[in-house]
């Protein structure tokens, strides 16, 4: 193999939460792209998704607390004063930690100087995934080298991000990606151009890679109405306040008593004590079960059991929100009708009333009564499956997104791609090259 001369910078790899970074890497290596992982932290979840050992990128971890790496921190130190353009990195540095002195900054630093350090020289280009601490990173790191450096922006990074951290950002990057025409356009304001630089900032949804998943299920005509047989509820995501979890609580408590239901929640988080609590406070602990993270084949499993997927995703005190959940998808791979809230860039992949339900973020009392009425109406979840499942075919492939972003890393890292791969030049619906 040869010699990588792309680094993908990350907060932490591998992580269960982000199988869409997985997905990523696996299919940009799929596309001839030779790269280098470097990761902010170490992993903490206890199992692996199995895309994880397909992956043939190697893997390095910067110090995640610069105290317990002090020699390799100090080594990095002094490699970097010896570079010309260590001056433009503390000038750069001194004006981020006026606006944010905090400790994290430095550590932000800190890695940056031993990514600057230990980067092979073949490395020629830097891509950092979330547009806060990887990004410093990566961008520190690429001043000091001389290298560019792009990014993907997903979500959190561009909703909590300070205006101007993120306007420095969008214009020291060579380019960039985002998720959802949410996203984009939250970028494009803090640019304050209505269109920079063509193309510099550009749409890539993520698809899905429908090779990974089996074909959906057949589902039985559950209703609700026997109790032997209750009709099974799926909710998969992170226990943060953006997911909403409090609202679906509070709605299936509002359901009537003669609907018999069952819900498996799947996901881990700070909130997990807290919505046990509430969910015992309400009565309701013999029907929800709480499943912790699991690796996506457990998943797909839990998907092709239920028979109708929640995710009342809403904004978070912190500013917090969703992109577009590659959790819809998936239940759409397997044929599962879903009810959503019409928020960030859920409505991008489900209309209302066609591909699926959708009901205002932050509703209880909506919520509970689209949990009934699809309840009762086992033909609308049919249609509404199957709509979101030919919309998933059409217009969220994996190639559209894939084929951009391996067309400008490639074009970055002056490498030439094999002809199948090349650049963007007419994506599909699920990519737009021209940012719109």
């Amino acid at each position: 193999m040869s010699e990588a001369r792309i680094a993908i910078v990350l907060k932490g790899y591998p992580r269960l939460s982000e199988t869409f970074i997985a997905q990523e890497i696996l299919a940009l290596e799929g596309r001839g792209l030779t790269l280098a992982i470097w990761s902010l932290r170490r992993p903490t979840d206890a199992s692996r998704h199995p895309m994880h050992g397909a992956i043939a990128a190697p893997v390095s971890y910067l110090p995640e607390y610069l105290h317990e790496a002090p020699l390799r921190v100090l080594r990095a130190l002094a490699s970097g004063l010896r570079r010309r353009r260590f001056g433009a990195l503390v000038r750069q540095f001194t004006g981020d930690l006026l606006r944010d002195p905090t400790a994290s900054r430095v550590r932000r630093l800190g890695q940056a100087l031993v990514l600057a350090r230990e980067l092979p020289d073949a490395v020629n280009h830097l891509h950092a995934h979330f547009l806060h601490t990887p990004a410093s990173v990566a961008c520190y790191a690429a001043l000091l080298t001389g290298r560019s450096w792009s990014f993907s922006a997903h979500a959190k990074d561009i909703w909590t991000t300070p205006d101007r951290e993120l306007a420095d950002k969008l214009a020291d990057a060579a380019w960039g990606v985002t998720c959802t025409r949410d996203g984009l356009g939250r970028l494009r304001a803090v640019s304050g151009r209505v269109d920079p630089e063509p193309g510099h900032v550009a749409l890539a949804y993520h698809g899905l890679d429908l090779a990974r998943f089996p074909e959906p299920a057949a589902r039985p005509p559950r209703d609700g109405t026997d109790a032997g047989d209750p009709i099974r509820l799926l909710c998969v995501g992170r226990l943060v306040p953006k997911k909403g979890h409090d609202d679906l609580i509070e709605a299936l408590a509002s359901l009537p008593p003669t609907l018999n239901w069952r819900l498996d929640l799947v996901g881990g988080g700070e909130l997990r004590d807290a919505l046990k609590a509430r969910v015992t406070e309400r009565g309701l602990a013999s029907r929800i079960t709480f499943h912790g993270a699991l690796a996506q084949p457990a998943v797909v499993a839990a998907m092709r059991a239920a028979d109708l997927f929640v995710l009342p995703t809403k904004p978070a005190p912190s500013g917090d929100r969703d992109g577009l959940p590659n959790v819809l998808m998936e239940a759409a791979s397997q044929g599962l009708p879903i009810l959503a809230t019409a928020f960030a860039g859920t409505p991008e992949f489900i209309n209302d009333g066609v591909e699926g339900c959708l009901v205002p973020p932050g509703d209880p009392a909506a919520l509970s009564a689209a949990i009934l009425a699809l309840a009762g109406d086992p033909a609308q979840r049919r249609r509404l499956a199957d709509a979101a499942h030919t919309r998933l075919l059409q217009d969220f492939s994996l190639d559209a997104g894939i084929n951009l972003i391996a067309g400008r890393l490639a074009a970055s890292a002056g490498i030439e791609l094999p002809r199948r791969a090349a650049p963007e030049s007419s994506p599909a619906t699920g990519a737009c090259a021209c940012g719109c």
